[in-house]
């Protein structure tokens, strides 16, 4: 460890009432270790505490990223009945010559037998994605990642600050200086920036339990491991995606069609949604997936590549090879979409959507005309951005239908996003490497000649909505920070979100 300090991580990360959660931990010089465990939502319930906790001194393996920690369990949690169903937090503390260091764990509680109306699934396939503890991530060359070590710094707790948020308040910041200024100053992981409990999720749930709604949660790999959730007579009638929900497997998109397909509805208050397929893998024991395999740009790598197992590639939803665009599930795609204030991409937007159909039903009660700006204040677009190839007619845009959007899908609201190319990425891009809309344009299109790159270069969020074959109501935000408009109050933001809300957890 370079310090030290306390970490650990829970196994399994999901369970349900009545079953039991291991506590893994590693602890500085085998101090004791007090463990207190929480639901967070709209209060924070201490639910559970232990002081003085055996530990021992473990290190982290050479290849923790790709294996796992494999320490052993220090304690067992045991789930009562009464423990409701959310995100509980684990709070690890020590005490090393007078000071306080910590650290956190999570796991869920997944609903019991009378669930709400309302199921919403944490993005933790995203947050495994990122996580760089141990070593690499899906972003530093690893192709499959481990889902028992802990979380790197950022990705459970952030504190308050100027530049908590990657997208960028204050432009043009091109270099987003404000954000990694912070990673920076706080010891946080560089990549903490983009995922995580505290950047999304945790405002959502705050602000949703604050207006009496109730609201259960799995995680991302629960859609694949219990698929019954969402399964026929499941008793709910809206699902849940909010913030930065980007990394998906073919059971999981299975479970939430299935359901979108039997007139139940869905809403994606989300962005870069669904963008990559990934397998869960490693099951032990008859446990839950261990690890999580990612290719990427190494897709032609996967061993499923070329063989009857290529539905499963773990490339981009979109690509030719799969023909399976998230368009078909959420109406939207970062293929057609980008970054909105964050570097050298929209930097100077206006943070907020452009109205276009102002007497939707989503809009009523928020004041709103055509033209109207929506969610600037609170930089409500921002970060990554899902969009669809649409045309206009008489000054109103409709989908094309070319890139798998339905056709009667409506859209609301607009504002301009744009990929990374060439010159404008945040970080050098190699040579003889494809720079972000070159490979973008290269798997939907099976080219990345000039002609291809152009016709995904001009991007946007969309707002929009559409009603499935069985009357299922389909909503997204097609931005990753609708929520920040709910955490910092926005009047509109929370109008249409009731709106949504209310009309969704109904039966049609």
């Amino acid at each position: 460890m370079p310090y030290e300090t306390v970490t650990g991580y829970c196994w399994p990360q999901s369970v349900t009432a009545g079953e039991t959660v291991a506590l893994h931990l590693s602890s500085s010089g085998a101090r004791p270790v007090a463990v207190e465990v929480a639901r967070i939502g709209a209060r924070r319930d201490v639910v559970h505490h232990e002081e003085g906790l055996p530990a021992g001194d473990h290190p982290t393996p050479t290849d923790a990223s790709e294996r796992g920690c494999q320490w052993p369990v220090a304690a067992e949690i045991d789930v009562a009945r009464e423990w409701r169903s959310g995100y509980y937090e684990v709070l690890l503390t020590i005490e090393v010559d007078g000071r306080t260091r910590q650290d956190r764990a999570f796991f869920v509680v997944r609903p019991a037998s009378r669930p709400a109306a309302i199921l919403m699934a944490l993005s933790t396939n995203t947050w495994h994605a990122y996580n760089d503890f141990g070593g690499r991530n899906l972003y530093t060359g690893a192709t499959s990642v481990s889902l028992r070590r802990p979380m790197a710094p950022g990705y459970l707790h952030k504190p308050d600050g100027a530049g908590q948020r990657v997208t960028s308040l204050f432009p043009p910041d091109p270099y987003s200086a404000a954000h990694v200024g912070y990673l920076r100053m706080n010891h946080l992981s560089p990549y903490a920036g983009s995922a995580g409990w505290p950047n999304w999720e945790l405002p959502f749930l705050r602000w949703a339990e604050r207006e009496g709604y109730v609201i259960d949660v799995v995680t991302n790999a629960d859609l694949e491991e219990h698929p019954e959730l969402l399964g026929p007579g499941t008793g709910y009638e809206l699902y849940l995606s909010i913030g930065h929900d980007e990394y998906w497997s073919g059971p999981m998109r299975d479970s939430v069609e299935g359901f979108i397909a039997a007139g139940h509805n869905a809403a994606f208050l989300s962005g870069n949604t669904a963008f990559w397929q990934v397998r869960l893998e490693d099951h032990t024991d008859a446990g839950p997936a261990a690890t999580m395999v990612g290719f990427k740009g190494f897709l032609k790598d996967d061993p499923v590549y070329g063989t009857t197992r290529q539905a499963e590639l773990t490339t981009i939803w979109s690509d030719h090879l799969l023909d399976r665009p998230e368009n078909h599930m959420t109406g939207v795609s970062f293929a057609r979409g980008g970054y909105h204030r964050i570097g050298r991409r929209v930097t100077r937007g206006a943070g907020g959507y452009t109205v276009h159909r102002a007497d939707h039903w989503m809009f009523e009660g928020a004041d709103l005309d055509y033209g109207d700006v929506l969610g600037a204040d609170a930089t409500v677009v921002g970060y990554e951005c899902d969009g669809c190839d649409f045309t206009s007619r008489d000054g109103l845009p409709y989908p094309t239908g070319v890139d798998g959007t339905p056709t009667n899908f409506e859209i609301l609201a607009t504002a301009p996003a744009a990929h990374f190319t060439r010159t404008t990425a945040s970080r050098p891009v190699p040579a003889g490497v494809p720079a972000e809309d070159e490979f973008i344009a290269s798997r939907l299109f099976g080219t990345r000649d000039p002609a291809a790159v152009e016709r995904i270069a001009h991007g946007h969020a969309v707002l929009g909505t559409y009603v499935s074959a069985a009357g299922g109501t389909v909503v997204t935000s097609g931005s990753t920070d609708w929520v920040w408009g709910l955490a910092q109050r926005d009047p509109q933001i929370e109008q249409i979100t009731r709106n949504i809300l209310d009309r969704l957890r109904t039966a049609s």
